[in-house]
């Protein structure tokens, strides 16, 4: 696989269109990073790991609200042949400030607000609204 967290964020997507409340996928410390954030913003209800062959097992349990996704669109910004690095002050702003952009930094992975209040750029991994 060459785009691991392309992987993660479309699994997300296509299990909250088919109203599948878990998700399990492998893990890794970037994956689980990234799902941190997801349930601190309130995009996930929760995430946890199985152990498993290798590396584990990722278990991500999705949010619905009124029987719809929590998540309206997840997108990866950043790709393996087109990383997308952004400064402090050019993190962009998701839906007007209503979604979330998802940033890895020297400092780990958080989101654009974050980074700006810390006044930190990084590779801008996913946008989530």
């Amino acid at each position: 696989m060459t785009d691991p967290i392309a992987d993660l964020l479309t699994r997300i997507r296509n299990a909250g269109m088919a109203r599948h409340a878990v998700l399990r996928l492998p893990s890794s410390r970037l994956k689980t990073e990234i799902a941190r954030v997801l349930k601190e913003e309130g995009y996930i209800e929760d995430y946890g790991h199985e152990d498993g062959v290798g590396p584990g097992i990722l278990r991500i349990v999705l949010r619905y609200h009124n029987g719809q996704h929590v998540i309206t669109r997840i997108k990866r910004e950043s790709r393996p042949g087109q990383r997308r690095y952004v400064a402090a002050d050019s993190i962009p702003k998701v839906m007007n400030g209503f979604g979330i952009a998802v940033l890895t930094t020297s400092r780990g992975v958080m989101t654009g607000h974050q980074a700006t209040e810390q006044g930190v750029g990084g590779e801008l991994l996913a946008s989530v609204y």
